[in-house]
């Protein structure tokens, strides 16, 4: 049985690299987090009441939930699964925050969150490095996003937790672009 499935992986891996810019069109699985992980990772945050939390691939909304009922914030779950964005609809009922939580069916690459001053992620890597473009040009300056186990490579975080798993807190920087002079100082104190 091992050897056909072995088999059979090989046989579908050869197909997508036989033809050129073939994707695999899968949704990506969800694995929940542990309240253990979703507490580490709004904490991390400093979440609190003056917050927007918009958790990107939400599942079933426990970390939305979660910083409304617990850290006193405004949240929103943006999920591509339908049958998902149902279930934290009715999770946040029953915990008692619907009225300061929303969540969206759609594309975590298309969808509106810059409002967001906290955003969460626990997504495979591929997605994480498709996202951080827009993160940076859209959120404003401040905005601090916690990654769950998957950050992004060639940002280094502005602080790293290990609790059973790894959380990254990342602070979107103001921009700096643009052409600068730098003034030395003279030897009487002076600057130029």
């Amino acid at each position: 049985m091992r050897r056909f499935a072995a088999v059979a992986l090989l046989v579908a891996g050869n197909a997508f690299a036989a033809a050129p810019g073939a994707t695999l069109d899968v949704p990506t699985p969800y694995l929940p987090s542990t309240q253990v992980a979703v507490d580490e990772m709004l904490r991390l945050a400093g979440a609190g009441p003056d917050d927007l939390v918009v958790d990107l691939g939400s599942g079933d909304g426990r970390v939305v939930i979660a910083a409304a009922r617990d850290f006193g914030a405004r949240g929103l779950g943006i999920e591509l699964d339908p049958k998902l964005v149902a279930e934290s609809e009715a999770n946040a009922r029953q915990a008692g925050v619907a009225e300061r939580v929303a969540f969206r069916q759609g594309d975590v690459l298309v969808a509106d969150y810059r409002a967001a001053t906290v955003v969460t992620l626990y997504l495979l890597p591929n997605l994480v490095d498709k996202l951080k473009p827009r993160l940076l040009a859209e959120l404003k300056p401040g905005t601090r996003i916690v990654a769950h186990d998957y950050g992004f490579p060639d940002w280094k975080p502005d602080r790293s937790v290990v609790v059973s798993k790894t959380f990254h807190l990342y602070v979107v920087p103001a921009p700096v672009a643009g052409r600068w002079r730098l003034h030395a100082a003279l030897p009487d104190g002076e600057r130029e």
